[in-house]
């Protein structure tokens, strides 16, 4: 009976791995739609811009037209669409005229960086070795900046080259390892009466593995409820983790509702004293991460987080998004491209 009982809980957590591994890859591939649904959007854009432009630019009143279009989807849709946005979408589609060549697993930010390269048989090697290699926008920046693709053409080591450049993509930096958002529906609390921060903090710890997999690669659990003690009072950070690939401590703090510039503050001062009571000296800076419920892009731009050196703020969701919350990611991915254009 126990031997039996054995086998339906092997076959159960096999059958588990199968379904759970679905669903990251479900998550991922929900935001990477986001992304490549924005990108098709501005290609779009670019096609319809410069296939009409060729009728308007000879004449006089033609060099106001972009002007008025910008004006008005401007005040619509945002900065994302002044009249210099609007022209990267026109250089977007004239350096990737054939669609289907585009590759999803890229973001706007990606192809912003891509249509910088001059050389169109570079910038299709560096568009397909960032979708198949998985480099992140600023790993993308320092392959394009340090000349990999024409070193490695004019080398007859190629390897030496090869080996350099993935040596310096070893080389992560905190923002590498922050995710925003960080996705907790395996946490159930949807549902969940009169949600505190506390509920969240103890469901975390129950669901520690599935937590550690959203966190990401190096990430170990250190401590809950981390008690820091300056003078005569305590002060208590609500998780602790250590991530061994930048060699650092991660502080976080869960909050519910919207972030606040005490929730900053706070975060700023839990870091100064985990640097002096507990940070060794081998140890990189340590870094802070707020977890809150909805984000502030006032706050965000208009505070220490905007250098984003050690401190972050990420939103979390507790269940997948709906097609209409898809809808809702897109509208906010357009104010932040937008608050990003204007840096």
């Amino acid at each position: 009976m126990s031997s039996k009982l054995q086998n339906i809980n092997e076959i159960a957590n096999i059958l588990a791995i199968k379904i759970e591994n679905i669903i990251r890859e479900s998550r991922k591939s929900a935001y990477r739609a986001i992304d490549f649904t924005m990108v098709m959007a501005y290609w779009n854009i670019g096609k319809v811009i410069v296939e009409d432009e060729l009728h308007w630019e000879r004449a006089e009143y033609g060099k106001n037209i972009l002007n008025n279009i910008s004006k008005r989807l401007t005040k619509e849709f945002g900065k994302s669409f002044d009249e210099r946005e609007l022209r990267k979408m026109c250089q977007f589609y004239k350096c990737f005229e054939i669609r289907d060549s585009l590759r999803p697993e890229l973001s706007w930010t990606h192809y912003r960086r891509l249509i910088s390269v001059e050389n169109p048989e570079a910038r299709i090697w560096y568009m397909n070795e960032a979708a198949n290699s998985v480099w992140s926008t600023r790993q993308l920046d320092r392959q394009i900046s340090t000349l990999y693709y024409d070193r490695l053409l004019g080398s007859h080591d190629k390897k030496i080259v090869t080996d350099e450049a993935e040596e310096k993509l070893q080389k992560i930096i905190p923002e590498d390892i922050i995710k925003d958002p960080y996705i907790l529906e395996f946490l159930n609390l949807k549902d969940y009466p009169a949600l505190r921060e506390s509920d969240i903090e103890k469901s975390l710890i129950n669901n520690l593995q599935d937590f550690l997999m959203e966190l990401g690669n190096g990430f170990c659990f250190v401590a809950r409820q981390k008690r820091m003690r300056f003078e005569d009072e305590d002060f208590y950070v609500d998780l602790v983790f250590y991530n061994s690939i930048i060699k650092c401590y991660v502080l976080i703090d869960l909050k519910l509702g919207k972030l606040t510039h005490q929730d900053v503050g706070q975060m700023d001062s839990y870091i100064r004293m985990f640097d002096a009571l507990t940070k060794q000296e081998d140890d990189n800076p340590t870094i802070g991460l707020i977890l809150c419920s909805e984000k502030n892009e006032a706050i965000a731009k208009y505070s220490v987080l905007n250098d984003a050196k050690q401190i972050f703020a990420s939103k979390y969701k507790l269940t997948l998004p709906t097609e209409d919350e898809l809808q809702t990611e897109l509208n906010k991915a357009r104010k932040r491209l937008e608050l990003e254009n204007m840096e």
